[in-house]
This record gives C-alpha cells, sequence and structure tokens, in this order.
C-alpha cells in the first residue's frame, strides 16, 4: 500500500516537474520574444561631446547634454580595462555571459556580508550591465533580471568580448556628468586614458556602483572612495594583472582630484565661444552641437584674444574713471554675521583678479579704507592714492568736485570691487586698489585680412554681464571711420590723393519739409582747398559731403555694398559721414579687403569640423592643391595655390587708401597709435554728439576694430572721441600683436608711383613738410593740369587757390568741388 502510494506520489510530482517545467520554458519562449533588438549595438552612436578648440589646439570649450568621449577599445590602456574588469567582472573573458560561479561566489560572500552589515555584492557581467543600460529598464524586477540574462546570452554569440568591453567602458556613468572613462579620466584627473596611473585607473574603476558615495565632496566620502580604491587595486594584484609592487606603489599613492569643472575655461574665450556655438547649432542642428561628438577647429589665437581681452577691458577702465565714481556695488549691514551677508552679494567670476570686498572701517587721517574680501575673509586696505580717481559722477558723463579724502568717497558696510595692486614692474602689492565695472562697453575684433579668419573676438568687458555681442549683433553708426570708402569711390572715379577739395560752409535743402542740413566740421572751423590726403587724415566733414555729392551717392552706396558694410544704404548725402547702420565684424572685414589689395573676404570663425569618426564635415578653406598630397620632397618648386577670392576693388585705389590712412597715424587724427612704432594705418570714427567711438586699423597682416559706446545710446561726453577712447585700445593691443614681428610695409601693387609731394598742397615742390604720395601711373600732379579733370591747384607759397582758365587765385568762399 505504501510503495502505491509513493508511486502516485512520485508520478504527480513528475508531471508537476514537467508542468511546471512547460511552463517554465513557455514563460522564457515569451520573454524571449520581448526582448529588444539587441543587433542595434552595432550601430551604437552614443550622445558624445562636441568639442571646441582653438587654432593652436587649445580646448576653448565643451558642449554636450552628457559629457562623453568615444574611445575604441584599442585605445584604452591594458591597465584601465584590467581596472574595471577587476572591479566589475574579472571572468569576463571566459564566461558566455552570465558568471555562474560568479552568482554562487556572491550568494556565500553575501550572507557573511549580511551579518556583518557589509554592502552585498552583485553578481551582474558587465555583459548584462550592457544588456540593461542599453536595451532595458533600470527597474528591479525578476522578469528584467531573466531578460537581461537572456539578452546576455544573445549578445555574446553576437558581438566579440573587446566590442562588448568597448560599449561598456563608453557608456557607463562615473559622476560629475561624465559618462564613460575616457571623460571621467577629464573630470576628476583632467589627465587623459594614457596618463592615468594604476591608482586613477583603479579611482575611476570604482566610482560604477555609486558615484557619489567615493567623490571626495566631503571627508567621509573621500575615505569611502580611497577605501574602494584600495579594494580594486588589490583585486588587480590578485588577479595577476600587477605586481606586489605596483600594488603598494598604489595603495601609497595620495588620492589627488582636480574636480575640472564643466565651466573650467579661461574667461576670453567667452564671447567668441558662444558665436562658435551659434553658428554650429545654425549650421548642424542642436542634435549635433550637443549630442554629435564634433571636433570644431576655429581660428581663435589665444595669446591675441588674451590681449584683445586685456586692451579692451583697459581702455573701458580708462575712460570709465574718467567720468567718475558711481557708488558701491550695495551696501550691508555690519556686525554679527556680516560675512554671511558678505557671500551672498554676487560676483561675475570673469572679472577675475578683480574681488569683492566690504569696506569695515574708513580712517581719514591715515588716508586708509580697510576692507575684508569676500571669498578668503582676509583684511586688507584701500589708501587714498587708490581711489583718489573717484570724483562723483555727474549726468552727461560729468564729474563732481576733487576729493580729498577716504569718506568723501566710501562709507562703513559699502560692497566694492577691488584688485590687488602692483608697481611700475607688475609685482602685486600688499593692499588694493578701487575699481567699478564700467557703464560703457565695447567690442574688439582682429582679423587676418588676407582670409577673413578671425583671430580674436571680444564682445563687451564681462560676458557673465551682458552676453550682447556687440562685435557681431550691435548694429551702430560707423561716423568717420566710414570715410575711406567715400574716398575710395572718388579715386575709382580719377582723383588722387592730391586732388583739391573745398573745405568750406556747405548747405542743401532736404526737401519734404526736412529742411536744411548744414554738416560742419568736428571742430567747427573750415579750412579751405585741401587735399584728399589732408582731408582723410584730419577727418574732415566737409570735404567728405562735398566728395560725395560730386560723384553721386550711388557710388558711394555701391562701394557700401560691395565692401559688404551696409546692404541697400540709402543714397542721401548724410550718409557719405557714417549715418548708416552697421557691426563692427562688417566693419573689419572691409578694411581687411583694403589692405589686403582689394580681394573679397568672408569673416568666419571656423576653420574645419569633423564628426564622430573625424570625417570633415565641413571646411572652410575650399581650395585645391593639385600637387600638395602623396609626393616626396626632392627640393622642387613649392606648388602654387589657386586664389579664388573676388576683387572688389582695383589693387592701386586699394593702396592709394592705405597710404592715406598711414597718414591718419602720422600726421592725423590717431596720432597715440605711433607709440607702436610699427607701420600702422587706420581711422577713427566718432558719431554725433559722441554717442560712438571707432578705430580701425591694421598693420600689412593684420586687421583690428574697436567700438565703444553705451548700450542704451548716450553721450559718451564732451571731447570723448574715436582717437581718444578707441585708439588707445587698438594701440596697447598692437604693442602686444605686434611684439615679436618685424616693422614689415605695407606691400606696394604694380602700377603705383611714389611721388614726393608737399604735404599742405599735394604738388611737386614748394616748402613744408614733404611725403611720398601714391599715384597710379599716369596720374602724377602737375599744378597746371591735375588729372581728374580741368581744375586748379593750391598755390604752394600762398596757399589760395589758382583757377586754371584765369590763373588768377580766388578766395574761398561756399563754393563747390575743385
Amino acid at each position: 500500500m505504501i510503495w502505491r502510494i509513493a508511486i502516485i506520489f512520485a508520478a504527480v510530482l513528475f508531471v508537476g516537474a514537467l508542468g511546471a517545467g512547460a511552463l517554465g520554458v513557455a514563460y522564457v519562449a515569451k520573454l524571449d520574444s520581448e526582448l529588444p533588438n539587441y543587433d542595434r549595438l552595432r550601430s551604437y552612436a552614443p550622445p558624445v561631446t562636441t568639442r571646441i578648440h582653438a587654432g593652436d589646439g587649445t580646448l576653448i570649450r565643451e558642449y554636450a547634454r552628457e559629457l562623453r568621449l568615444f574611445v575604441p577599445i584599442e585605445a584604452v590602456p591594458d591597465h584601465v580595462k584590467e581596472a574595471f574588469l577587476s572591479a566589475e567582472d574579472r571572468n569576463f573573458y571566459e564566461h558566455p555571459g552570465i558568471d555562474y560561479m560568479g552568482v554562487v561566489r556572491a550568494a556565500m560572500s553575501n550572507v557573511s556580508n549580511y551579518l556583518n552589515d557589509r554592502r552585498l555584492e552583485g553578481a551582474s557581467t558587465i555583459t548584462q550591465q550592457v544588456a540593461k543600460n542599453f536595451l532595458l529598464s533600470s527597474e528591479v524586477k525578476l522578469e528584467r533580471k531573466l531578460k537581461e540574462a537572456l539578452l546576455a546570452f544573445k549578445i555574446e554569440k553576437a558581438f566579440t568580448k573587446d566590442q562588448i568591453l568597448e560599449l561598456y567602458l563608453n557608456e557607463i556613468y562615473l559622476g560629475w556628468r561624465a559618462y564613460g572613462v575616457a571623460a571621467a579620466a577629464l573630470a576628476y584627473f583632467d589627465k587623459s586614458l594614457d596618463e592615468l596611473t594604476i591608482a586613477e585607473a583603479a579611482y575611476l574603476a570604482a566610482m560604477p556602483k555609486a558615484p557619489n558615495n567615493y567623490r571626495p565632496s566631503t571627508p567621509e566620502t573621500r575615505e569611502r572612495g580611497i577605501e574602494r580604491r584600495n579594494w580594486v587595486v588589490a583585486r588587480m594584484q590578485e588577479n595577476g594583472f600587477i605586481t606586489q609592487a605596483e600594488m603598494q606603489a598604489a595603495l601609497a599613492e595620495p588620492l589627488v582630484v582636480t574636480e575640472r569643472p564643466t565651466t573650467a575655461f579661461a574667461v576670453e574665450y567667452e564671447y567668441f565661444a558662444e558665436e562658435v556655438r551659434r553658428q554650429i547649432a545654425e549650421r548642424f542642428g542642436a542634435d549635433s552641437l550637443y549630442d554629435g561628438g564634433l571636433s570644431v577647429r576655429t581660428t581663435l589665437d589665444t595669446r591675441l584674444q588674451a590681449a584683445a581681452l586685456d586692451a579692451l577691458r583697459k581702455g573701458l577702465v580708462d575712460y570709465d574713471r574718467r567720468h567718475g565714481w558711481r557708488g558701491p556695488v550695495t551696501t550691508i549691514e555690519l556686525g554679527e554675521g556680516y560675512l554671511d551677508r558678505l557671500s551672498k552679494v554676487p560676483f561675475l567670476q570673469d572679472l577675475t583678479p578683480w574681488e569683492l570686498a566690504v569696506v569695515v572701517a574708513v580712517d581719514d587721517a591715515d588716508g586708509r579704507v580697510r576692507i575684508v574680501l569676500r571669498d578668503s575673509g582676509a583684511e586688507s586696505t584701500i589708501p587714498f592714492a587708490e581711489m583718489s580717481w573717484a570724483r562723483a559722477w555727474r549726468e552727461g558723463q560729468s564729474l563732481g568736485p576733487q576729493i580729498s579724502k577716504p569718506s568723501e568717497v566710501l562709507k562703513a558696510g559699502d560692497v566694492v570691487l577691488v584688485e590687488r595692486a602692483k608697481d611700475e614692474a607688475g609685482a602685486a602689492l600688499d593692499h588694493f586698489a578701487l575699481r567699478q565695472l564700467p557703464a560703457v562697453n565695447g567690442a574688439l575684433v582682429a582679423m587676418d585680412p588676407h582670409t577673413g579668419r578671425v583671430l580674436a573676438m571680444v564682445g563687451g568687458f564681462s560676458f557673465y554681464a551682458s552676453e550682447y555681442n556687440r562685435a557681431m549683433q550691435a548694429r551702430r553708426q560707423p561716423g568717420s571711420a566710414f570715410k575711406p570708402f567715400v574716398y575710395a569711390a572718388a579715386l575709382e572715379r580719377g582723383y588722387t590723393p592730391s586732388s583739391i577739395v573745398l573745405d568750406a560752409p556747405f548747405v542743401i535743402d532736404q526737401g519734404n519739409d526736412e529742411g536744411l542740413w548744414k554738416p560742419k566740421n568736428y571742430s567747427d572751423g573750415f579750412y579751405g582747398p585741401s587735399t584728399l590726403r589732408l582731408g582723410i587724415e584730419k577727418s574732415r566733414n566737409l570735404m567728405t559731403v562735398r566728395l560725395a555729392q560730386d560723384i553721386g551717392m550711388e557710388a558711394v552706396s555701391g562701394i557700401a555694398s560691395r565692401f559688404h558694410i551696409i546692404d541697400d544704404m540709402e543714397p542721401v548725402l548724410a550718409m557719405a559721414l557714417g549715418a548708416g547702420e552697421t557691426t563692427l565684424m562688417r566693419m573689419v572685414a572691409a578694411y581687411s579687403m583694403m589692405v589686403n589689395g582689394g580681394h573679397e573676404i568672408t569673416p568666419t570663425l571656423l576653420d574645419r569640423v569633423q564628426d564622430r569618426t573625424g570625417g570633415t564635415i565641413y571646411r572652410n578653406d575650399q581650395r585645391e592643391c593639385e600637387g600638395c598630397r602623396n609626393i616626396g620632397w626632392a627640393s622642387q618648386e613649392e606648388p602654387l595655390l589657386p586664389d579664388p577670392r573676388a576683387r572688389v576693388i582695383d589693387e592701386r585705389t586699394a593702396y592709394q587708401i592705405v597710404s592715406m590712412l598711414e597718414g591718419v597715424v602720422q600726421r592725423g587724427t590717431a596720432t597715440s597709435v605711433r607709440d607702436v612704432g610699427k607701420p600702422l594705418a587706420g581711422k577713427t570714427g566718432t558719431t554725433n554728439d559722441s554717442h560712438d567711438a571707432w578705430f580701425i586699423g591694421f598693420a600689412p597682416d593684420l586687421a583690428v576694430g574697436i567700438y565703444v559706446g553705451f548700450d542704451q545710446p548716450r553721450s559718451l561726453g564732451r571731447g570723448e572721441t574715436g582717437g581718444g577712447v578707441a585708439a588707445p585700445i587698438f594701440r596697447d593691443f598692437m604693442m602686444v600683436a605686434l611684439e615679436d614681428r618685424p616693422a614689415t610695409p605695407f606691400r606696394i601693387p604694380p602700377g603705383i608711383r611714389l611721388v614726393r609731394v608737399s604735404a599742405k598742397t599735394g604738388l611737386p615742390g614748394g616748402e613744408g613738410p614733404v611725403i611720398l604720395e601714391a599715384f597710379k601711373a599716369g596720374s602724377e600732379p602737375r599744378k597746371s593740369d591735375r588729372p581728374g579733370g580741368e581744375a586748379g591747384y593750391v598755390d604752394p607759397e600762398t596757399g589760395a587757390y589758382v583757377d586754371p582758365a584765369s590763373g588768377r587765385a580766388v578766395s574761398s568762399g561756399t563754393g563747390g568741388l575743385y
């Protein structure tokens, strides 16, 4: 009886087992049918960081939703791979996707770990983690774990071990927004993978389980990070990846994490990088910018960019100090907790080395102000000599009375900007100087005039104060900086630099009930018959208007369009004086086309863009070099590259303007630029009521433009001009930009003859200074016959205009063009 019951029970169990097995098989089959398509791993293209580089390779910015740099498995050093294998899956190259022994070992270890309140060990293989990270959710359910195991088997059959490890090492999150080992190496140690030590690689391998638990942001997490790192190092030695000596050295190595923040880029790149970001997004789309892993090589020259920021800031500060003190940043209550209140005052990080400080005492007797620095809490002083400039600002950019003691400027509780003072040699002193954020703003652009490559661009005093890029976005009147193009149009129509134009009162009825227009010179004076050269050197408005009237404003509008200054300029005479609006970038490009011999260029910030695989998807220089590839060097002639640039003006005319603009620096409105000591040319610009100040100039191989003005247009103040505000910024920049370059003269094209003429009359002979004037061959001046039509000349002895028909001297008046 008992054995019959046993047989029946065994049969039931057997049938039950068969049923359970069948159900299990059916369940697994169901799960298998629901698995995602793992074959898409073959086209793995993760979001990768786009990196922006300067022309010399310096990394100037990164853009990404996830900071990741894809690295092929062949480029990952062995000790990095071994660290992760030791930490995550030491049998990776042996198991079929599931590590059965690892599961058993983890189960046995976890009994002890649970009883001793230690962290439980996992048993997921790297293959399983790839399945989970790429194809499944992170929910903790039995069904997900079973799918993970099934996918692991399938992945192992479809991919090699190295392919699976490559996927894993590029996908894992390791903290600090870093995805993948390459991004993490930069984020934690500011190193590439091949620069990591064994200890550093082990530290990164310790992170996947819980990055926030091991990041050294607190003493506790730092200690846990070291403990976990040392565990990985020990596992590496146990697995035979490193020697005992290497293990001991790694265990003894201190943990030095650089905590490279995602914004750790030099502040001088901000405006340039933001414009590059905008152009990349516009050209290739936001997804390519933030996820596409583009490598962007820009035109930026880092040395010139730093010099540009320094020069612009110095010029804006110098102007701002001339117009007085507008008061402290804010005022806080001193007493208990004042340092906490001070720490809450916002500070623009790109103002460094300036600092915020609070005034804690004012001592008129000692002539000092005691301050406490916000960031360090250190005490220091501001002597009266470092604040004596701070007369009160008055409406209209005027100044209040002279100050004689610190209390007339500051009081206790004032929060101010300060900078450590320096001696004449630039050495830091033990006290600080008073500073203030300028209310005025400006921009600087430096360009290669032959290619249009923008070598430096600063769009304002502080990017964090205002992202508005005044080099690219601000449309302002260029004023007299436009005049060279009026003169160029005249030279195209037969005038020469020695042609005579009357500088005298000019009145015109504007029609349409607009009334009379009476332009005037900046000095309010009239100077009679004068050469074109003198007119541009001294920036004579009346001469320029007469010249424009004679050649026709259609000619002026046409040349403005050819040089891409203003596309559709209204042909009215006021435009000849720079009343049309344009940008600094356009003006610098236009001047570049003069100095490069009249070739058309387009400003560019981008040299080349490559996709994540290294393929070039954009190249600015489209020239083809037939004899540049796959040839050996045998002292043959260098191949000549074609020049596809269109010509916008005759090279002889362009040189005549360059020569005349040299005179602006030597004798005209920008003589401060002579201090550079190199051949330079340029033109100042000042608009009505001194709303805008400009200087655009160049050396033979470098064009630079400066604009200064208020964002909400108002007068810069009485006597503030392009020559006094913008030209010194140009000078300071060129001092640095050209310090290691030879004094290269401007290139003289064929067909130009240099003739010694009187600087006053433009004619051969005569008294006074003599200059070399540039004439197109055949247009050299004679006293009785000036090219450009039957006209007279200025007598070199009397300075009077001589009528060619009668031979009589004619007094100046309100007449027109001579």
